[in-house]
């Protein structure tokens, strides 16, 4: 007997009714990466506390500007790419200020260093307009099914036919040459100052420019 085959991904904008879905299958995507590993050091609540972590962000910064998608095989979210506009990157100090009790619910102690290390890198974030990709993540149990390419796509496609770059920072170095399939460059390992802390490659991708 053959197995039926999947059917091929689907891309669609996120709403708000998929930020419970996207903030769960997020948690477990990230819950290898060094970088939200050293944030969050507890193996037994990470995955749940990262969940809450993307749910704030969601809700807060990223499904408001319009520019996240949500991918899947079936009417089920297995993937998501949470993009942010040209000039919409970076979150206001008010809004950083009202998040700051939920995001102690969530971080507890983390806190402090949390923010130090991704004001850091905010530090470093280009000027110039661009879409910033904040973060792309597939359900570990999906990985390997194309879910990623084709959100890259979905928004590398129209920024090409913009004329816009677009940039994101791997906290994962074996992502980094899956990034320059879709022509994104290393601008530079970026080393964090936090005791222990991982470092980071930043990547920048000029319009129409394909690995």
């Amino acid at each position: 007997m053959t197995s039926q085959p999947h059917p091929p991904p689907t891309v669609r904008v996120a709403g708000a009714t998929d930020a419970a879905g996207i903030s769960a299958l997020l948690g477990r995507a990230f819950d290898d990466d060094p970088l939200w590993r050293w944030i969050v050091p507890d193996d037994a609540t990470r995955v749940r506390r990262l969940a809450g972590l993307f749910d704030l962000s969601l809700r807060v910064l990223h499904l408001s500007h319009g520019g996240s998608e949500a991918a899947g095989r079936g009417t089920a979210v297995e993937a998501a790419a949470l993009w942010d506009p040209p000039g919409h990157w970076r979150v206001p100090m008010w809004q950083q200020l009202r998040q700051l009790v939920p995001l102690f619910g969530v971080l507890g102690r983390r806190v402090p260093a949390t923010l130090r290390t991704l004001g850091e890198i905010e530090e470093h974030h280009p000027r110039e307009p661009h879409w910033y990709l904040a973060v792309l993540g597939t359900d570990p149990v999906a990985q390997g099914n194309g879910l990623g390419g084709a959100l890259l796509r979905s928004r590398l496609e129209r920024c090409d036919a913009d004329g816009l770059p677009a940039y994101l920072e791997s906290s994962k170095e074996r992502n980094v040459p899956y990034y320059e399939r879709f022509g994104f460059r290393v601008t530079r390992e970026l080393a964090l100052s936090g005791r222990g802390c991982p470092p980071i490659w930043l990547m920048w991708r000029e319009p129409g420019t394909w690995g």
